[in-house]
């Protein structure tokens, strides 16, 4: 390959039958012999851009709840669709009333906030931003305007992050970008902080900045709780290429960002530090987790469903490392990052609409095909619409307006199916490294930093200890359907 082809960005619209025929509506795919160079509008600026203008459509769709439906009662936040977290929690975990998350004890059952302590300081600050003048409902839809603000950077930075992180493929980030589950869930909660951070540190981890990349870990983790995950995926790539010296640079940052975030509050307000784990541990199963559906159709309570959903990851989690290990070649870090974020969702004990949002940037970087991508979003536009139908329903008392339970199953069933079909298409490529896309033009793992090229040292099976195969040719990278069956 020549350095001319190593830096042209590979173009989707060439490789997938997808995102030709969707490029018609901006007048059909790129030529072979147009100017990419040059011009302000570079690739990453047009994906930013997307991101921002879908994520502005999303607060569009949050209208009516702005308007009124938040404020007056429970049942037309559901009908519109249009709920958020955001507004109600403003009053309820005391930041309307000026209280000190962690350190003020709140009114009622909850005693202090259940969220990780760099979510908490977000939500803080947000109050502080909020003008303090009007009524109630004016203050709550203010909060709103400003979390929304505050994460839509977020959403920014994830969006530059994935279009950097593989670096001849900055386009595949419009799959983010265009998520139409993006645009519905962004301002429902506050997943998008420990989001932008993982994607962060994703791209430090692709430029071989590993200590970085653990110190971005490590504060995702004191955002959300999932992010550490890709300690694991990195511990099983490490060990078949022995490079542990990475690998505990990486843990080294991720520990010690983690601490400097969290002891203070810790050392201070125990109480109030520790009711995110305890809530997590003695949280009940809830909406949208397989273990719902099983209790709801079986009448059982699961009231072990802790054991089981602990039972399920650790056991799905072994399965990824094994084959990790036994590969024909080692997987992309995006790879067996978004398969261990996927089993974690899977086999949890809830699974709120904004959680797909953890994997979207990762399902850009681990199988970014149009066609699976679209057929998984909409199993979970099925699952947004049904929860907030469902919730309608119940709530409509004698009226019996919206979703029933049968029908929440199946929209259960659906989001369910939709994500075990995108980890299938990964394992798939996983096994048969011909079928990456990523790997089409000879590539080895570009968001693999300093795993990227480098020799397998530890493997499990005859089929991993195989020369690799030559990279495909020029007339391959650029032929329609180089693939069998994609």
């Amino acid at each position: 390959m020549t350095k001319v082809q190593e830096e042209r960005p590979v173009l989707p619209t060439q490789q997938d039958e997808v995102a030709a025929a969707g490029s018609e509506f901006i007048g059909g795919p790129i030529g072979r012999h147009a100017r990419l160079g040059g011009h302000w509008l570079h690739p990453v600026r047009v994906v930013v851009l997307v991101a921002l203008g879908m994520f502005a459509l999303g607060m569009v769709q949050k209208l009516p709840c702005y308007d009124w439906a938040w404020f007056r009662g429970a049942g037309s936040q559901y009908t519109h669709a249009c709920y958020s977290d955001i507004p109600h929690l403003f009053v309820a975990r005391g930041f309307a009333d000026g209280l000190t998350p962690y350190f003020d004890r709140l009114p009622g059952d909850m005693e202090y906030l259940e969220y990780p302590v760099l979510t908490g300081l977000f939500m803080e600050v947000a109050s502080w931003l909020t003008p303090g003048g009007g009524s109630m409902q004016h203050r709550e839809q203010m909060y709103w305007m400003v979390n929304a603000g505050m994460l839509m950077a977020c959403a920014a930075v994830i969006a530059v992050c994935v279009a950097r992180t593989h670096r001849r493929r900055p386009w595949d980030a419009l799959l983010y970008a265009l998520a139409p589950a993006f645009a519905l869930t962004a301002t429902i909660n506050w997943d998008l902080l420990a989001i932008a951070l993982t994607a962060a540190a994703m791209l430090m981890w692709s430029r071989g900045r590993t200590l970085l990349f653990g110190v971005l870990v490590g504060l995702a983790t004191a955002a959300k709780l999932y992010p550490v995950l890709l300690l694991g995926a990195l511990f099983v790539l490490c060990w078949r290429a022995g490079r542990w010296r990475a690998f505990a640079a990486a843990v080294l940052g991720a520990a010690a960002s983690w601490l400097v975030v969290n002891l203070p509050v810790m050392l201070f307000a125990w109480d109030g530090w520790k009711k995110f784990y305890t809530f997590s541990q003695e949280r009940p199963i809830d909406f949208g987790s397989v273990w719902l559906l099983i209790s709801q159709r079986s009448g059982n309570p699961l009231t072990d469903a802790n054991t089981y959903a602990t039972g399920l990851t650790l056991l799905l989690c072994a399965a990824i490392g094994l084959l990790a290990l036994t590969a024909p070649r080692r997987p992309r870090f995006a790879q067996l990052a978004f398969l261990v974020v996927a089993v974690f969702i899977l086999a949890n004990k809830v699974y709120s609409p904004q959680y797909v949002l953890w994997l979207i940037p990762l399902a850009a970087l681990a199988r970014p095909r149009w066609r699976d991508f679209l057929i998984w979003q909409a199993t979970e536009v099925v699952y947004f619409l049904g929860i907030w139908f469902y919730l309608a329903y119940t709530t409509s008392g004698d009226k019996h307006q919206g979703l029933p339970t049968e029908g929440y199953q199946l929209a259960i069933a659906a989001h369910l199916l939709g994500t075990l079909y995108l980890c299938a298409v990964v394992v798939r490529d996983i096994l048969l490294p011909e079928r990456d896309v990523v790997r089409r033009d000879g590539a080895d793992d570009p968001s693999g930093g300093v795993l990227d090229g480098a020799e397998d040292v530890f493997v499990l099976s005859d089929a991993a200890r195989a020369p690799r195969e030559a990279a495909p040719s020029e007339g391959q990278r650029v032929r329609w359907g180089t693939a069998p069956g994609d």
